[in-house]
């Protein structure tokens, strides 16, 4: 079973790009098994769908961010990461990595990170 774990600050200041990093555990990255994505809860509302980036490294951007997201990853240490720039508090949310599984529909979650964006 995959297993996720984000880690990243918690603090950015407005202007900066907020960088996370999602380890993954029991799969993959390079891997056709999975997809991999990046989604966001701000406080009190549903999740937002960032991104994604699948087995040879392609990656899908919500077109409300796309100007502003970049997902990457590293192979040799099985993470994938987000870079989202030009932060405002409005991007002060929980941030989730995770995986869907393309044969079961499986998706997999880690347990999340608040980040805040304040000066």
């Amino acid at each position: 079973q995959v297993q996720l774990q984000e880690l990243g600050p918690g603090l950015v200041k407005p202007s900066q790009t907020l960088s996370l990093t999602c380890t993954v555990s029991g799969g993959s990255i390079t891997t056709s098994d999975y997809y991999w994505s990046w989604i966001r809860q701000p406080p009190g509302k549903g999740l937002e769908w960032m991104g994604r980036i699948v087995y040879d490294g392609t990656t899908y951007y919500s077109p409300s961010l796309e100007s502003r997201t970049s997902i990457s990853r590293d192979t040799s240490k099985n993470q994938f990461s987000l870079h989202l720039s030009s932060v405002t508090p409005e991007d002060t949310d929980v941030y989730y990595c995770n995986a869907d599984e393309t044969i079961s529909g499986w998706t997999y979650w880690g347990q999340g990170t608040q980040v805040t964006v304040s000066s």
